[in-house]
C-alpha cells in the first residue's frame, strides 16, 4: 500500500452529509480526501473522449437494417450504432442507479 494510501487510510472518517456540510461552509476539507489517485480537469477530459476501435461481426440483416435506418436520418452506420449504444448505456444508467 502506498504511503498516501496509508495515510487516508488513518485519516477519521466522516458522514458524506458532514463532509457536504464542511465544504458547503467553506471548511478546509483536503484531510478527507485522496489526492494520490486526483486527475486533473485536462487529463479527465482527454480520457473521457479517448477513442478505442472495436470489431463486432453482425447478420448481414442487422446491417441492412442499420443502413437503412442511417440513411432515413442522413448518418453513417458507424454513426448511428454509436448513437443507439450511447442512448442504450445512458438508460441503463438511470436504471442502476434507481435500483
Amino acid at each position: 500500500m502506498s504511503e498516501d494510501a496509508e495515510k487516508m487510510r488513518s485519516k477519521v472518517m466522516i458522514k458524506t452529509s458532514e463532509f457536504d456540510k464542511r465544504f458547503d461552509n467553506g471548511e478546509d476539507i483536503s484531510e478527507y480526501l485522496d489526492f494520490s489517485r486526483a486527475q486533473s480537469l485536462e487529463d479527465f477530459e482527454r480520457d473521457r473522449f479517448k477513442v478505442r476501435k472495436v470489431n463486432v461481426d453482425f447478420p448481414e440483416y442487422i446491417i441492412n437494417l442499420l443502413d437503412k435506418e442511417a440513411q432515413k436520418i442522413g448518418v453513417t452506420r458507424q454513426s448511428i450504432i454509436k448513437v443507439w449504444i450511447a442512448e442504450r448505456l445512458k438508460e441503463e444508467q438511470k436504471f442502476s442507479l434507481n435500483a
